[in-house]
């Protein structure tokens, strides 16, 4: 498996911009690419943390241009972008609860 890792810095105000456009941007991305999803995430320094995890680093070459409209938007929300961290998964762990009460 083959996860990778995005970090941002956002403009101040454009932060429901990014969220809605990061959210149908990942929906897209795994509908039409068959990505496993992705996480996003706020960080307590005010940067914003995304963890996007793929069968293999191929299938996610493969995927491009799945929604312009959308990476635009979330382009124009970014006042700074970290270089990404590509990762193999060695051991998983992370478990899901099986429902809002768990």
């Amino acid at each position: 498996m083959f996860a990778v890792i995005y970090r941002w810095r956002l403009h101040q105000g454009k932060e429901q911009q990014f969220v809605s456009s990061w959210h149908r941007m990942t929906e897209e991305i795994h509908k039409r690419c068959g990505s496993y999803g992705s996480r996003l995430h706020q960080t307590d320094d005010g940067t914003w943390v995304a963890y996007a995890r793929w069968p293999d680093a191929a299938t996610r070459e493969r995927c491009k241009g799945v929604d312009p409209e959308a990476l635009s938007s979330m382009r124009e929300a970014i006042a700074e972008a970290f270089p990404e961290i590509r990762c193999q998964v060695i051991d998983d762990l992370l478990a899901e609860p099986h429902s809002a009460a768990d």
